[in-house]
């Protein structure tokens, strides 16, 4: 039955059967009936070097049936934490890590390479590399907040990447290229690219993905510089309140994702 109910809950794994925007998803997904919370205590099983969640004492399993294992223990916390804070019923709007740890064990894990690979390909036509052209206040804000990290990622990993003016598509040299693949094979495991891929994919920067990963920026640091040209916009034209519950939706699972590859960096 518990398996049953996880598939139930979580839904199919697959990226393509769950909707990019946050804010329609949790739309969708408050349509459907919440099942009710089906245990008592939550708890973490270290097992084959790695740490399970358990509910009353039986393991739980991901939407395609595998064991939800995370590699660490503070990982796995995070997991537990959410199941554990359900109330009468389940809402998986509230599980992200949860969700983001089935979508590793479930979907990354057998497709690595080619999740691997579109993080590599946001390097390509990566925000930070295209420049307004205009208005200057914008253009000189750009290139305060994204040439440091631009030359960070030269000088650290030997991504030398052109700056585009506008929104016309330019070919990046292949050796930038490279050098972001050589500098992101660190991290070539199925649940940090996972993490990686939500970063990359909601800031729209793999370069970002890259410096938050190493250190080089902190959690609100790259969010702000994914941002600087909707603040911009917002500074000179305002916002309205879903524009702003869409994007405190997208914080939430960035800094979900974020949280989660923290959980799994080692120990000191």
């Amino acid at each position: 039955m518990r398996d049953e109910l996880n598939q139930d809950i979580f839904g199919t794994f697959v990226p393509e059967h769950s909707h990019e925007d946050p804010v329609r998803r949790a739309q969708i997904q408050m349509k459907r009936p919440l099942p009710k919370r089906f245990y008592e205590s939550v708890g973490i099983d270290e097992r084959d070097g790695g740490f399970s969640i358990t509910l009353d004492g039986k393991p739980v399993k991901t939407p395609a049936k595998n064991l939800l294992q995370l590699p660490t223990r503070e990982a796995a916390e995070l997991v537990a934490a959410e199941w554990a804070g359900q109330g009468e019923h389940i809402d998986p709007a509230t599980m992200p890590v949860t969700k983001l740890a089935n979508t590793a064990i479930d979907a990354v894990s057998n497709s690595l390479a080619e999740v691997f690979d579109e993080i590599v390909r946001f390097a390509g036509t990566d925000m930070l590399c295209y420049r307004a052209d205009g208005p200057k206040e914008l253009i000189d804000r750009q290139a305060a907040r994204w040439d440091p990290v631009l030359s960070w990622a030269t000088t650290a990993h030997g991504t030398r990447f052109f700056l585009v003016e506008g929104v016309m598509h330019q070919e990046q040299p292949a050796e930038a290229i490279s050098a972001y693949t050589r500098a992101l094979e660190r991290y070539r495991d199925a649940f940090l690219i996972s993490c990686l891929n939500v970063v990359t994919t909601l800031t729209g920067s793999a370069v970002l993905a890259l410096a938050y990963a190493d250190g080089a920026c902190d959690l609100d640091e790259v969010w702000s510089l994914a941002h600087i040209d909707e603040d911009w916009a917002v500074e000179h034209w305002g916002t309205d309140a879903e524009a702003e519950a869409r994007r405190d939706a997208r914080y939430a699972e960035y800094a979900s994702a974020a949280a989660l590859f923290q959980a799994l960096q080692p120990q000191s």
